[in-house]
């Protein structure tokens, strides 16, 4: 025997992994693409979709039929065309039946077919369908004619039509959607006149281009109607086949109850789930992402849809439907991908890529059907020739058969004879069938078809009568075979042919167009909305804003009373005031250095004597977070390149930033500027590099320097550098911007000097000149610095305060521990200062103590002093009992403006603050430590 191992003769061919991988997975691809996901560019529809309308049709589920469950027609789809799970053919039929999914329904459901707000069909043993008039009309009709081409079903036990001979562009009417292995299509609905219109003018003149067929489709048509809104994306969609479609519910408003006004939704976007809609609307409300909507209603019922949105009396109704376009699907876009099967092949199709197809695709079915209604019109011709020939000829036809022994006999002498063709020659040369024409000496030979009609013509059929019925009968056929030889002689009547069916399409089954085309951009922003009005800003020292219409401050007459400017409680007061447009925007900062922005008409509305809103209700403010400081500033951002801002910590930390880095603060806040563990941000102020910076502390000290001694800063997450060195336990309670004057020792002493004595003439006295306490600076020196001259309000916590001219505060470097700012001691006891900034002396203050106490007094009524001196009391203090806050009230506009509506705040420009503020740090004034951002020290820190 052999050593060898035996042959394996069996055909192996080693492959790859890889090369398995690839191909399986390109034919898988290749399936779902061709056979389920996308629809044929011809009829518009998809395999289930073809399948499902042709086993109803024939099934005999038609139009003029009795409704049939819908379970039957699922089984018949399931067991002859289409292998796949029953659940998928009836969501498909059931779309098919949805007046709101399809813009011309190919099924008629009768039934629960779910609705807009997602429910979901009943059960297919429950509902009933048949096929809409329009399916079996215009999409199945001719189907018997040889117009499509046909293919084995799953399991070839019979026949399938690859295509359906639809007589109007179904993708484009009903739109189509699907995902596929690495693309997808979303074609939308348009309206059925409009798309004829487009394919009749493509017809007539198939060198249009788009924008031509856009002058008679200008765009999508959904059934739900709603609005589109825009152009552009149409235009992208038509011309390069890929294009977003914005769509915008249609509203109106409607009085409601309480002086109220109602939003009322009548229609909505396409495929947009309404209930889901209103549920997001109430999240929206509930979650304060939309504000002025008190009231949500779904009002909808048999008739339509309604939807109400009931608004604040308040509400600026405009911005509010803004808000709901922006933030629910009330608006939403449609993502056109006119994506198809284009020569069995996936294309990405233009408008007019896509009527030219089915033009061809018409002009094929038109071609087709008219040779097979050729064809059959020659078989019948055929055979009414016959009969003429044997009508014509009748006597010797009949002694023919009389004479034969079998019919096959009588048949055979009815082939071989050469009958004389008469009248019936003309037709026979009309009908001009291949192999059966008249010969040249006038005869005719029968086919064994014709003497087979011979043989079974019945004798009644020999009448006069009913000889003039076939002879009728045959130039009826003579006619019509005519007319096709035409129009398969002719492109021209072809495509006459073709127009003139569209047009019967339009007439039957054209509805006007549901969707609004509007022109303009679809985003919209607030502020275009909202009128420009000066607004009253008021905020309290408990953190209630609100913004009333400074026309509300001027309803009273001159010499009036005034009126109060908010309710509050005891413990309460109005810390700051300003007006301002209501587009100007608000910068917040926060205790924890943060800072938020509004623009004003994003405040709360209200009354001269309303409390307003927290600030925890409009900003996404911590526990132990409060707003510290109200920044309006310029309208146009462009300016604030040019602008600086300025912050100081308790800690003694300065640092400068150019304004237009909080140009873009998203709505939960940005951080401003990144502070220590312990320490708190107690001012931020504009300023211009002509300022000196003012930093006071609670120990009495005080120091100047130039705002340019500090760099601006690029980024916002630095401590900043020493503003000032602090002594033990001492921290910065305020930051006071000055207008920086050069001035010499002894100008400054030599102002002071006559400062002092100018204040102490009395009225009855002579005013003082510089030269009554010996000056000898020229005096139009000393009046500029007296017209450059700011004073320096201090506080302390006892109550006693002072005015002091701010050229006794020397410029010096900045770090440095400062000069004396006021003398604290008193009794041994050693008190803080609460409170120290610039002042003009029309202004009022506001003296709060930490027992509740509050007074208010002018700051012309505060004596001038020097810096390192006590002052005098402005509130007297319990025992146990001190100041806690003092604020500036710089009033007299609104007051002036509550008087005389053309004087006061509009004299200085609205657009000014009115009021300025410093709350002073006192150490317990509830905002307590607050964590900074760790693991940094501070930059050039001396």
């Amino acid at each position: 025997m052999s050593d060898n191992p035996p042959t394996d003769h069996r055909d192996i061919t080693p492959v790859t992994i890889e090369e398995e991988m690839r191909r399986s997975y390109l034919d898988y691809a290749m399936s779902v693409i061709v056979s389920r996901a996308l629809p044929d560019v011809r009829d518009g529809l998809k395999p289930v979709h073809r399948r499902i309308l042709y086993a109803m049709k024939e099934g005999g589920y038609d139009y003029n039929r009795p409704y049939r469950k819908s379970a039957r027609i699922v089984g018949d789809v399931m067991g002859q065309y289409h292998p796949h799970g029953d659940a998928a053919i009836y969501d498909a039929m059931v779309r098919m039946a949805q007046n709101f999914s399809m813009r011309l329904p190919l099924v008629d459901g009768q039934g629960n077919f779910g609705s807009m707000d997602g429910d979901p069909p009943a059960a297919m043993r429950y509902t009933e369908a048949r096929l809409a008039r329009v399916a079996s009309e215009a999409l199945l009709e001719d189907i018997d004619r040889d117009t499509v081409d046909f293919q084995d079903n799953y399991d070839e036990t019979t026949k399938e039509p690859t295509v359906l001979p639809a007589r109007f562009p179904n993708l484009l009417i009903n739109g189509a959607g699907g995902i596929a292995v690495g693309m997808a299509t979303n074609v939308p609905p348009h309206n059925l006149g409009e798309v004829i219109d487009a394919c009749c003018a493509y017809v007539d003149d198939p060198g249009i281009d788009v924008t031509g067929l856009m002058e008679h489709l200008p765009g999508p048509d959904f059934p739900t109607g709603a609005l589109v809104v825009g152009r552009k994306g149409i235009r992208d969609a038509y011309h390069a086949g890929r294009g977003s479609v914005v769509m915008r519910a249609r509203t109106h408003t409607e009085p409601a109850r309480s002086d109220r006004t109602a939003i009322v939704v009548t229609e909505v976007p396409y495929q947009v789930n309404k209930a889901r809609m209103v549920e997001r609307i109430a999240e929206l409300v509930r979650d304060k992402g939309i504000d002025g909507i008190v009231d949500l209603r779904d009002e909808s019922d048999r008739d339509g849809l309604r939807v109400v949105i009931e608004c604040h009396k308040h509400a600026q109704v405009d911005v509010v439907l803004n808000q709901l376009y922006r933030h629910t699907p009330l608006q939403t876009t449609f993502g056109v991908n006119m994506l198809a099967l284009n020569g069995g092949r996936p294309e990405m199709l233009s408008l007019k890529d896509v009527i030219a197809a089915f033009v061809h695709f018409r002009e094929e079915v038109i071609t087709r059907r008219t040779a097979y209604e050729l064809a059959r019109a020659r078989e019948r011709a055929h055979i009414l020739v016959g009969l003429a020939i044997a009508v014509a000829n009748l006597d010797p036809v009949i002694k023919l058969i009389r004479e034969a022994a079998s019919p096959d006999e009588a048949r055979q002498g009815l082939i071989a004879k050469a009958w004389p063709a008469d009248a019936v020659a003309p037709l026979i040369a009309v009908i001009d069938e291949p192999g059966h024409r008249v010969a040249e000496d006038g005869t005719y030979r029968l086919s064994p078809e014709q003497a087979k009609a011979i043989l079974d013509l019945r004798l009644h059929r020999l009448t006069g009568l009913e000889r003039e019925k076939i002879e009728h009968e045959l130039n009826e056929i003579v006619t019509k075979i005519q007319e096709y030889l035409a129009i398969l002689g002719s492109r021209d009547k072809l495509m006459q042919v073709l127009r003139d069916e569209l047009v019967e399409i339009k007439e039957r089954y054209a509805n006007p167009r549901r969707t609004e085309l509007q022109e303009g951009e679809f985003e919209q922003d607030d502020e275009d909305l909202i009128p420009r009005e000066e607004m009253v800003v008021t905020v309290s020292h408990n953190g209630y804003v609100k913004r009333v219409p400074l026309s509300a401050y001027r309803a009273q007459r001159r010499g009036g009373k005034g009126r109060s400017g908010m309710s509050t409680r005891e413990e309460d007061f109005v810390d700051q005031v300003f007006v301002c447009d209501t587009h100007t925007p608000v910068l917040f900062f926060s205790s924890r250095g943060m800072v938020y922005k509004l623009k004003v008409y994003r405040l709360p509305t209200g009354t001269p004597a309303s409390r307003g809103k927290p600030f925890v209700n409009l900003l996404p403010l911590e526990a132990d977070e409060t707003i510290s400081i109200c920044m309006p500033l310029p309208e146009d951002e462009s300016t604030w390149e040019q602008m600086y801002v300025m912050f100081a910590t308790a800690s003694g930390n300065v640092r400068r930033n150019s304004l237009s880095d909080f140009v873009n603060v998203k709505a939960n806040g940005k951080i401003a500027m990144k502070l220590n563990e312990g320490d708190r941000l107690v001012s931020v102020r504009v300023c211009g590099e002509e300022h000196d910076a003012l930093l006071a502390t609670a120990g009495g000290k005080a120091v100047r320097f130039p705002v340019t001694d500090v760099r601006v800063f690029r980024g916002r997450d630095s401590t900043g550098v020493r503003g000032v060195r602090l002594g033990k336990d001492d921290r910065v309670i305020s930051m006071s911007i000055l207008h920086h004057v050069d001035v010499t020792i002894e100008e400054r002493e030599a102002y002071l000097r006559y400062a002092t004595a100018r204040r102490r003439t009395t009225e009855d006295e002579a005013p003082c000149t510089p030269q009554d306490v010996g000056i000898e600076i020229p005096s139009e020196r000393i009046a500029e610095l007296e017209e450059q001259e700011e004073m320096i309000l201090s506080v302390a916590d006892d109550g006693f305060g002072k005015l002091t001219p701010a050229y006794e505060y020397r410029v010096t470097n900045r770090g440095g521990q400062g000069i004396a700012n006021m003398d604290l001691a008193r009794n041994g006891v050693q008190r803080e200062v609460v409170a120290a900034f610039s002042v003009d002396l029309g202004d009022q203050l506001m003296l709060v103590t930490d027992g509740g106490q509050l007074i208010r007094c002018p700051v012309e009524g505060i004596r001038v002093a020097g810096r390192n001196t006590r002052g005098v009391r402005l509130l007297r203090v319990a025992d146990g009992e001190r100041v806690v806050s003092v604020a500036r009230l710089a009033e007299r506009d609104i007051e002036a403006a509550a008087e005389d509506g053309d004087e006061g705040a509009d004299a200085e420009g609205g657009s000014e603050s009115v009021v300025e503020n410093t709350v002073a740090d006192t150490g317990n004034d509830g905002d307590g430590p607050v964590s900074g951002a760790a693991g940094e020290e501070p930059e050039d820190q001396e």
